[in-house]
């Protein structure tokens, strides 16, 4: 009997834990919602810089049309977020501070080690500087990214997420 109540309270303690992520203490800098598994609020994962950067941050060295020269990008690598809240779907649809939307494949993510820039050349990202957060694919890496398509996708001054 000892064994059925300890292993029924593992079960009901990991369906809580699986589906709540930690609140943000600082301004909310992203709101992901859609086909999601896991929240912070009612049916949304909000993002301050400091739960961002928990989940681990790489950077790269790019070109791109915005910049002179190569420019260091520095991140979250947008798959250890969808997998972080549990993204299910094909498609993210991605808002900006100045409603710009775009759509990109969430296989993007995966193929091209796509990241979700907070800083540039060591410094946080501001909002005249297409901050605080831009979508950045790694232009130079292969070239196919160096075209339209992939600039558009590149979003800036991200502020909402959602998955479809």
């Amino acid at each position: 009997m000892k064994l059925i109540v300890m292993l029924f309270s593992l079960v009901i303690a990991s369906q809580a834990m699986a589906g709540e992520l930690p609140k943000p203490t600082g301004k909310v800098l992203l709101t992901m919602s859609g086909n999601i598994e896991n929240t912070n609020e009612e049916g949304k994962a909000v993002f301050d810089v400091a739960s961002l950067e928990k989940l681990g941050m790489v950077s790269f060295q790019t070109a791109s049309p915005w910049y002179n020269g190569r420019t260091t990008f520095t991140g979250i690598p947008l798959k250890k977020l969808m997998d972080y809240v549990g993204a299910k779907g094909s498609i993210v649809k991605v808002t900006a501070l100045n409603d710009y939307t775009t759509v990109i494949p969430l296989s993007d993510f995966q193929k091209y080690n796509v990241i979700l820039a907070l800083k540039i050349n060591g410094e946080y990202m501001r909002v005249r500087d297409k901050g605080p957060l831009f979508i950045v694919y790694p232009y130079d890496s292969e070239p196919e990214l160096n075209n339209q398509v992939f600039y558009s996708r590149s979003a800036w001054q991200v502020s909402k997420m959602s998955i479809e």
